[in-house]
């Protein structure tokens, strides 16, 4: 079986998951957080994967219910208190993209705690996308061109706005995994999808296991990768 680089998830379906099962929408978040997302970690890492992504809070996602919101920052919170001992203890490094800055100042402050504090993981990185969509990185990326290269007259090109990106250490995707049924991308990393493979489930993220993840690299492994070539 070829395993992947780097693997990039739409978790998708959590509230779909907490209607299913006569739950408050908050707990299909709570239960993706606090039991989906460190199995998948770990089965990666057993397989092999060097890099995963979450998108945990897109830019839209301030839109919802303010009870919803409110609820998924205190999950954040939660979340930074509780899984990195653990990401430590395992060799994770983690990292964030997105626009931090317009966090809750206490999770912005969370999240640069928890960058630090795992930075010498070697297992593998994982990649938590909070406040995050693509054409707002790409806004921000062509900002910080404004500022940093073109003051200097440098040239635009593929290779140095790409370092501008938030994922400017990250290897492009090489497999994007979207649960929940949906079959769109919804803005997820539009630069770095250039040549991703893409996989559906109708799989809701809540119940997303090992197997599933397992699926997802058979039939990746089954495709010809020709880079336009």
């Amino acid at each position: 079986m070829i395993i992947p680089t780097h693997i990039a998830i739409i978790m998708d379906g959590n509230r779909r998951w907490a209607k299913r099962h006569k739950l408050a929408i908050l707990q299909g978040h709570k239960y993706a957080s606090d039991i989906v997302l460190e199995k998948v970690v770990e089965y990666a890492t057993k397989k092999g994967v060097k890099y995963l992504t979450f998108w945990a809070f897109s830019t839209q996602n301030w839109n919802r219910n303010k009870n919803e919101v409110d609820g998924l920052m205190n999950i954040f919170r939660h979340a930074l208190k509780t899984k990195i001992p653990s990401f430590i203890k395992k060799g994770v490094r983690l990292k964030v993209i997105g626009d931090i800055e317009k966090l809750p100042a206490d999770i912005k402050t969370g999240v640069e705690k928890a960058i630090e504090s795992t930075k010498e993981g070697k297992n593998i990185t994982v990649i938590m996308a909070i406040n995050y969509g693509g054409r707002d990185e790409i806004i921000r990326a062509v900002n910080n061109y404004n500022l940093k290269f073109k003051i200097h007259n440098l040239k635009l090109t593929d290779k140095n706005f790409s370092k501008l990106l938030d994922t400017k250490d990250i290897p492009d995707p090489d497999l994007i995994i979207r649960t929940g049924g949906e079959k769109r991308m919804s803005g997820f990393l539009l630069w770095q999808s250039e040549y991703s493979e893409l996989y559906f489930t109708k799989i809701l993220w809540p119940d997303f296991t090992e197997k599933d993840l397992d699926l997802a690299l058979l039939d990746f492994s089954k495709r010809q990768r020709r880079f336009g070539k």
